[in-house]
Parts: C-alpha cells; structure tokens; sequence
C-alpha cells in the first residue's frame, strides 16, 4: 500500500512536539500513539505495530510527548514518564490539532497507549470525548488514568500478555471502572513486552480490527 510519510511539529500547549505522520490513500481512520515510559516515536514495537495499521489503511501519528529538555531530564529523575496529567494534556492539544489542521482530512481518531502512555490516552480520551473515537492499550497501565476511566466514552480495548499476571490484575480493576464499551484480551504466550515470536502481530491485528470497528466518518459540521 503506498504510504506517504512526513515528519511535522505539533504544538501542544507550552511544547512543540516533533512527529512523524504516515498516511495511506484514503484513510479509514489515523491513530495517535502514546508511548511507554521512558520510550520515544522512534519506540520499534509502537513503530511495527503503526506499519501494520498502516497496511490496514489507517493513518497513523507517532510523536515524542517530551520535549529533548524534558527528556534529558526525564532520564535521569524518572519524573515525567509517569506525569499522567502532563502526557494526557499534550495528548488532548495534538487531537485538537489533527482535527483542526486536518493532516489526513476528516478522519476519525483513535488513541493506542502502550504501558503508562495507555492511562495518559485514556485521560486523554475522557478530555476530548467528541474527538476520540477509539482507544486501545497495549500491556497499558490503565489504572494510573484513575477517576478518568469512569469518564471515557470511546470503545476500549486493553491488550495484555497471558504471562504478565501483575499487568492483568490491574487491568481486570481498571475494565470494572470503565462505563464505555471495553474489553479485556490476552495474548497467548506473551509477557509485558511482547517480545516472543508473533505475539505483537496479534496485538496489531487486534488493534486493526478495533478501529476499523470503531473508527467511523464524522458527519460534516454546519
């Protein structure tokens, strides 16, 4: 599938974010990444998984939610990989930006969060709940978005490997607060990562099918 790629800034309250947008032909949907702590854009599980969205005719954004300052500090203090607000925030300015510069024209939104950047897409979903349409988390750490997740209304999918027993318990707690349409799936095989062989392909086979069911054209505005 031909997949024009560009590499764009986005501005997100106080912060211009460097980003990297993949668009198919007519795209059914885009998806905006968020990724795990102490990850970047350049993340090679996000980055396998937004090909193969990709090959399924979805849009897709994969961007740094710090800045190269944030991040200098961020690795060595660990401080702002966990700030749920502060990603969720820049999360909500870059939604706000897809739909008003139109990068892939009308096409419906959807958030897929990977470790503790699936709580700041949940926050970030329940912020901007006529502009988010989908949300998926892989190995996420949901339970961090806290009293959000009662305020979500996108359909919700958290993707966990049968092995993380730790990740599973929090995200059966996070599942039962959650009022949207959500479900929990486990990967045959794998742990947090996703590291064993053709296990993050199911997870983006299980993404695709989510936002193809999910990521429906807008009406146009008056």
């Amino acid at each position: 599938m031909d997949v024009r790629s560009s590499a764009v800034t986005i501005p997100a309250g106080n912060a211009d974010l460097p980003a990297d947008l993949l668009v198919p032909a007519e795209p059914v949907g885009v998806v905006l990444f968020a990724h795990g702590s102490g990850s970047s854009r350049h993340s090679p599980r996000n980055v396998a998984v937004a090909h193969a969205l990709n090959e399924g005719g979805l849009g897709t954004v994969l961007v740094d939610l710090l800045t190269p300052d944030e991040d200098e500090v961020d690795s060595v203090t660990a401080e702002l990989r966990f700030d749920i607000g502060l990603l969720a925030g820049r999360l909500a300015g870059i939604v706000d930006w897809l739909a008003a510069e139109r990068p892939v024209g009308g096409a419906p939104i959807g958030l897929f969060g990977a470790s503790t950047g699936a709580a700041a897409a949940l926050v970030a979903a329940a912020q901007r709940p006529d502009l988010v349409h989908a949300v998926v988390s892989r190995g996420g750490r949901p339970d961090l978005a806290g009293a959000a997740l009662g305020q979500v209304r996108a359909p919700t999918l958290l993707l966990v490997g049968d092995l993380d027993e730790e990740v599973i318990a929090l995200n059966q707690q996070a599942l039962g607060q959650l009022t949207a349409p959500a479900e929990l799936r486990l990967i045959p095989g794998a742990t947090h990562l996703f590291e064993e062989p053709g296990t993050l392909e199911q997870v983006a086979e299980a993404a695709a099918g989510w936002f193809h069911d999910h990521l429906h054209p807008q009406p146009a505005r008056a």
